[in-house]
């Protein structure tokens, strides 16, 4: 979709609408201190409220209630006529393969008229931006059965998993409560010279600086969902500022 330059006296580069879980935490400061100058986020929440997530039923179940009210999000932040919108919650637009993520983002793209980044699509662009891939391991907050959900998105663009952790998280307040420590014992299960990349996904998790310091020791991409999917916005608007700091993907790509 065409995207148009905004005369906003601070976001006169471009105005993003920024679409999260009334819940979510972390990925609001995260895209701000992504924010190349004369870009503006406005952030809009997805009303939910605090699921205990506690199985794999009540996870799928709070992640589709959520996107059920994606919708109603998207015309809200649609009233300061946002350039473009970024969506902060990733779970749901991994499911159902490449062709469920796709018929997802084009559901908001219609609703709103604008064009959108999501999580999945954006770390797939990544994973294509880096080269030479073709095994990964991830780490998500979500349960099993979530995690068989990006499992399988993977594979649709050819992407072999080969190992995944699911923090299994209690809560959707409970995900951005997780500890430096757990994800280095995430981040050491998953490591080995059979893989390729790292990813984490689950944008709630605290991961965006911890991920780049990661890459720098373990000398391969390792990809925060939250990293990719502004970078997606942004090299997708043709803002190409690179930024120190956050990894090889904003700082070289």
């Amino acid at each position: 979709m065409t995207t148009t330059r905004s005369k906003d006296r601070q976001g006169y580069r471009m105005k993003f609408g920024v679409l999260g879980p009334s819940t979510n935490t972390i990925v609001q400061p995260d895209f701000d201190d992504l924010r190349p100058r004369g870009v503006t986020n406005h952030y809009a929440r997805i009303h939910v409220d605090n699921a205990q997530a506690v199985s794999n039923d009540s996870f799928m179940a709070g992640a589709w209630k959520i996107s059920e009210m994606t919708h109603d999000a998207v015309r809200r932040v649609l009233t300061c006529e946002p350039n473009y919108l970024v969506m902060g919650m990733s779970a749901v637009t991994f499911f159902n393969g490449a062709e469920g993520g796709r018929k997802w983002r084009e559901q908001v793209e219609d609703v709103s008229g604008l064009g959108v980044s999501t999580g999945a699509e954006a770390v797939v662009a990544a994973l294509e931006t880096y080269g030479g891939i073709k095994k990964v391991a991830f780490v998500s907050p979500y349960f099993p059965t979530a995690n068989a959900e990006v499992k399988n998105f993977l594979s649709d663009y050819g992407y072999e998993t080969v190992r995944d952790v699911a923090l299994q998280r209690p809560s959707w307040i409970a995900i951005a409560e997780t500890t430096e420590q757990d994800l280095r014992a995430a981040f050491h299960q998953l490591e080995g010279d059979d893989v390729d990349a790292l990813i984490q996904v689950g944008t709630n998790l605290d991961c965006m600086r911890f991920a780049a310091a990661a890459e720098t020791w373990l000398a391969k991409p390792v990809i925060a969902i939250n990293t990719a999917t502004y970078w997606h916005a942004l090299r997708r608007n043709g803002i190409d500022d690179q930024i120190d700091g956050f990894g090889r993907l904003m700082a070289e790509f």
